[in-house]
């Protein structure tokens, strides 16, 4: 076997993020031969999907597998930890856990990403390597409503990672808001673990999928995801109120109650259609917004998803524009697991692609032939067929704007209200960019990942259905970072990672 690669040697793939995509792409680099760096910047690999529970000592301590009946595909999530193990024990895999790349540079060749601990002690390093795989996942998009900046008001993506990294359920009375199917195991999710669920308000109409059957006919087993999930809430008497969305939060202190209100077909409010129910917490959520952050600043292609989100283009492959740089999961289009897994195998498989060097031949069915890359693309093309039915399925509504206030905030950080936002718009200001410096909004420490798409959205709605989508933030910072770790930066290459590193103990050893 290589040995892993040392300062003066670039890894042959490095691979950014633990979830589905990244722990396939980086187990499928493995497979055919090459050597390999996976960075994740939490405790454990598993991304948000996997979520495992945080190092804690005590008697109330968390272990892996106790919170399995939140999960799906475990025993997937087992067989990739175990070939991450095989990789490290044999010296041709390097597991930098508690690590974040920053920023990212090409050079002769090369991606150099520079990293930074997230633990006590950490340190500041890079990490050199011919070939990249960006699977940085997605994050919540959560719109503003009067009130939502109340304590008790959480994203539905928050919320479940409380119950899996932690086994907290945020609240007792729970009202949950927005659109998609990640609604649902949410609701389930906190039902089983003693919150009273009070209703799951869905702005879509489920009528909409009459129109996208061939999709789902193609994912069979998707439809059977969504039949157990609609079991669950009839057994946990969650009642899903579609063509309704929250419009108001009130409190004095926290959230004590939110205010729901229908939508007619188009996606406009009804008037006075609404109703006000008592509630402690609020999870809302309008699907996910792809992290394109390192892809961008490395000078990747994008274009707008079926969603109108910004998404990394690629070819088939999962190959971006950059020779040196793929993208698999969310980055290149949120979708799912199974979506993510498919293209976290296709972007191993494209990294070896263009390496010198020979390779080690495989069997007609093994890793890396041709007949394993076609059943694998059939796989992800039936998905991502699946995930644009799903972005056509449930759209942000028309009335999300239609329930803003001038003194709403928009930039929390900033704390510029949709009045400021809209004002400027109004003067002829036509890009989210320009709304940006002109109000501050995305400028504080969020970077705009909170307010990003509530701006975009606004801007898009002033210039109507056919302009052309604004830019991305662009960030060179793509996660914040201390001054005082910039400062120790040296000339190191592959740095270790913190002395108290655990390693997979906290995924279960496998």
């Amino acid at each position: 076997m290589t040995a892993v690669a040392g300062p003066a040697t670039p890894y042959d793939v490095a691979v950014v993020g633990g979830g589905p995509a990244g722990l396939a792409a980086a187990t499928t680099a493995l497979a055919v031969g090459l050597r390999v760096v996976l960075v994740e910047r939490a405790t454990a690999l598993g991304g948000q999907y996997w979520r495992q529970p945080a190092p804690s000592s005590g008697a109330g301590r968390l272990r892996f597998g106790e919170l399995h009946d939140l999960h799906h595909g475990l025993d997937t999530f087992t067989r990739l930890c175990n070939r991450v193990l095989e990789g490290e024990r044999a010296g041709r895999l390097r597991l930098l856990l508690r690590t974040q790349v920053w920023t990212a540079v090409r050079t002769e060749g090369l991606v150099v990403l520079s990293t930074a601990g997230t633990g006590a002690g950490a340190s500041a390093g890079e990490v050199r390597a011919r070939r990249v795989v960006i699977a940085t996942g997605a994050h919540d998009v959560a719109l503003p409503f009067p009130g939502w900046e109340l304590p008790g008001v959480m994203t539905i993506g928050g919320l479940q990672a409380l119950l899996k990294g932690s086994g907290v359920v945020a609240g007792q009375r729970v009202v949950l808001g927005g659109s998609g199917p990640f609604l649902l195991p949410v609701a389930v999710g906190l039902a089983r673990r003693g919150a009273t669920v009070l209703g799951v308000h869905e702005a879509a109409s489920p009528q909409r999928w009459a129109r996208h059957l061939p999709a789902v006919g193609r994912n069979p087993g998707r439809l059977a995801e969504g039949v157990a999930y609609a079991a669950e809430l009839a057994r946990y008497r969650i009642r899903v109120h579609p063509r309704s969305m929250i419009v108001q939060a009130e409190g004095a202190d926290e959230v004590e109650a939110v205010t729901v209100q229908r939508l007619d077909a188009r996606g406009h409010l009804v008037p006075h259609a609404t109703r006000r129910i008592s509630a402690d917490t609020v999870g809302i959520g309008w699907g996910f917004a792809p992290v394109i952050d390192l892809a961008v600043t490395l000078g990747c292609a994008v274009a707008a998803g079926p969603d109108g989100r910004l998404v990394v283009t690629t070819d088939a492959r999962q190959q971006t524009s950059v020779p040196e740089v793929l993208v698999a999961g969310e980055t290149s289009g949120v979708g799912g697991a199974a979506l993510a897994l498919a293209e976290g195998e296709l972007a191993g498989y494209a990294a070896r692609d263009g390496l010198a060097g020979p390779l080690t031949p495989t069997p007609a069915a093994g890793p890396g032939s041709l007949r394993r890359r076609s059943t694998v693309g059939r796989r992800r093309d039936a998905q991502r067929a699946f995930a644009s039915a799903l972005h056509a399925v449930h759209p942000v509504p028309a009335a999300w704007s239609q329930a803003l206030t001038g003194p709403t905030l928009l930039c929390r950080c900033e704390e510029v209200p949709v009045s400021a936002v809209r004002a400027v718009i109004a003067r002829g200001v036509d890009g989210a960019r320009p709304v940006r410096q002109l109000t501050r909004v995305g400028m504080g420490w969020c970077q705009g990942r909170t307010c990003e798409a509530a701006c975009a959205l606004l801007v898009a709605e002033a210039a109507g259905p056919s302009a052309a989508p604004p830019p991305p933030f662009e960030r060179l910072v793509a996660q914040p970072v201390s001054l005082g770790l910039l400062a120790a930066l040296d000339d190191r290459h592959d740095d270790d990672p913190p002395a108290d590193e655990p390693f997979l103990d906290d995924v279960g050893r496998v």
